[in-house]
């Protein structure tokens, strides 16, 4: 067992990484980075749009649509959902629904012209969206939010007043996923805890900071804001559209805020999408993994050798340590292994997950590298990030 000591030396470094990582990358494994639990009213209500773009969404629109506008906003405030091109009848979808809310927020259903080169198909519909909702002057807030997210009738009051009372230009939250399936309570709850580490939340809201984040499920940002930033047009291309947009916002001089939705059922922000299986999860992740990774193979194959010096090697050497009577090792990548656990904790706790369940993080990292792995590999075959019936 020559390789021993070179193992036994790379759980050594594994376990300092995983110290650095706990008390060094902004504790991106607490999730008490929410929206503050008293937020005084603003003096004034904005007048807000909330814009939704919408391709072959019919199925879910009657989870999601329902709620916003049944949104309870003192100010004035309506919804632009732009079909784009669907062929499910998204947009009859949409219009038969607001027949069942008369007195619910104003609804505009509008299709958005061909799309042309550069843009993707999601950021020329915002953009339609926004030009609709530019038409009326008064407009000050656009709240960007997805055709799958459901939001509980106090969110856009509860965005507003936190916008206002810090005067921020983007408040933004992380929808909490689905996690009925197996495979989604496997894979979700990393999804988000790897987003966190590599965009820890508190760097996120540090005014002047590099780190920039946010959620496009929801994200309220002002318009003169936006604008100054160069509108939509300025992140037009971007598959990883919710960060592309808090850095254009925060590079003009904007303050950002990311922070992770509420549990309680009025101000709740939750993805209705489901992910039945393996399959749905994979693409999900594999679509904008590799565009994460800047089209790079020297970064692709950094993210491969630090996910398995990281998140693999810990379990293996804890095994292997044990079962050749190699205590130093074993010992090394149980601690390890605990010390990722224990950053996993919280995650899990949010999703509703027994404790034990963070012990299979290292098997949910297996999954996620050969997801970026094939994330590449699709890249370069040409099919990039496919998404209903477009590739970017």
């Amino acid at each position: 067992m020559t390789l021993l000591p070179w193992i036994t030396g790379l759980t050594g470094l594994s376990l300092l990484c995983w110290l650095w990582l706990a008390c060094g990358q902004g504790l991106f494994w607490r999730t008490d980075v929410r929206l503050p639990p008293h937020r005084p009213d603003p003096d004034r209500w904005p007048e807000v749009a909330i814009v939704v773009p919408a391709r072959d969404e019919a199925a879910v629109l009657p989870l999601s649509l329902p709620g916003l506008l049944g949104q309870k906003y003192l100010g004035r405030a309506r919804v632009i959902l732009v079909d784009d091109h669907s062929s499910d009848g998204t947009a009859e979808t949409a219009r038969a629904l607001a027949a069942r809310f008369p007195d619910g927020l104003p609804l505009t259903v509008t299709t958005p012209p061909a799309l042309p080169a550069g843009w993707t198909g999601k950021l020329w519909a915002v953009r339609h969206g926004v030009e609709l909702a530019g038409e009326s002057g008064d407009v000050e807030l656009l709240l960007l939010t997805d055709a799958d997210i459901a939001h509980g009738p106090q969110t856009l009051a509860a965005l507003v007043a936190g916008a206002q009372a810090e005067r921020l230009d983007l408040v933004s939250q992380m929808a909490r996923l689905r996690t009925e399936t197996g495979w989604e309570r496997l894979i979700v709850p990393a999804f988000v805890y790897f987003f966190a580490q590599l965009y820890p939340f508190r760097w996120s809201n540090r005014p002047g900071g590099r780190t920039a984040a946010a959620a496009g499920g929801c994200s309220l940002v002002r318009r003169a804001a936006l604008e100054r930033a160069g509108g939509v047009a300025a992140i037009r291309g971007a598959v990883i559209d919710d960060v592309s947009l808090a850095r254009a916002v925060k590079r003009t001089g904007g303050r950002t805020w990311l922070g992770l939705a509420e549990r309680t059922e009025a101000l709740a922000v939750l993805s209705v999408r489901p992910y039945p299986g393996l399959g749905p999860l994979w693409r999900m992740v594999s679509r904008s993994a590799y565009a994460q990774l800047r089209h790079s193979l020297p970064l692709l194959l950094g993210t491969v050798l630090g996910l398995a010096l990281i998140y693999l090697l810990p379990p293996v050497a804890a095994v292997l340590g044990a079962a050749s009577g190699h205590w130093l090792l074993a010992g090394g990548g149980a601690a390890a292994w605990a010390v990722m656990t224990a950053t996993y904790l919280p995650m899990t706790r949010y999703y509703d997950r027994p404790a034990p369940a963070a012990l299979l993080l290292p098997l949910t990292a297996l999954l996620y590298l050969l997801m970026t792995v094939d994330s590449a590999v699709q890249h370069y075959r040409g099919r990039g990030a496919a998404w209903k019936g477009r590739t970017y």
